[in-house]
């Protein structure tokens, strides 16, 4: 199964992407660790990307997608792979279509955690006061002006997923609200009937 998981920041996207990974026995692809093993291998590619990394230049788009499309082809991602902030952007989700495309294969479901950004910022600022009363240190990036922009961040940039995701058939809309457990329960029913109506239409997943 070849998922992505959507979400706003402190949706529970980590927490839901490893307890995914445990359950399907599928790696969790990211772009960072993508590009460190790249480097780490010394291949030609990896050598390439080093070379710009070390320039402190960003890695163009399309190295990056080179990188994807020989992850995706190594034996560990046969049965399907979770891409964890991978896909940000439309340009970025154009890609992934791309390289999957090419390959003979293509994504069997966007999971978007729905969440009350109102409730993850009074949960926070809770902890935050607990913290203080605890004496415990607070992280200076864990302010609520710091959610407020990665939230402003997520609207004006990865957002526009969700229609495109739409458009496509893929999107599935899960109530981010809740305990982990009960979260979890929810994304296993919708991928349940992803899965039976893939098999309905005599596809295969992976």
């Amino acid at each position: 199964m070849i998922l992505i998981l959507l979400g706003a920041p402190g949706s529970g996207k980590g927490t839901q992407a490893k307890r995914l990974v445990a359950r399907h026995g599928i790696p969790q692809l990211s772009t960072g660790d993508m590009l460190r093993a790249a480097v780490a291998s010394a291949s030609p590619l990896g050598s390439r990307v080093k070379s710009i990394m070390d320039r402190g230049d960003l890695v163009p788009d399309a190295v990056i997608e080179e990188i994807v499309t020989a992850r995706i082809q190594e034996s560990d991602c046969r049965n399907g792979f979770i891409l964890d902030g991978a896909v940000r952007t439309v340009v970025q989700a154009e890609m992934i279509d791309r390289v999957l495309g090419k390959l003979g294969r293509a994504l069997d479901a966007v999971v978007l955690l729905e969440v009350d950004e109102n409730a993850l910022l009074k949960r926070l600022e809770t902890r935050i006061a607990e913290d203080r009363k605890a004496g415990r240190p607070v992280r200076e990036d864990d302010t609520p002006e710091t959610f407020r922009k990665r939230q402003d961040v997520y609207r004006a940039q990865t957002a526009p997923l969700i229609p495109y995701y739409e458009r496509q058939g893929k999107l599935r809309r899960v109530d981010g609200m809740g305990t982990i457990e009960t979260v979890a329960a929810r994304i296993d029913a919708v991928l349940g009937a992803t899965k039976s109506e893939t098999a309905s239409k005599g596809g295969t997943t992976g």
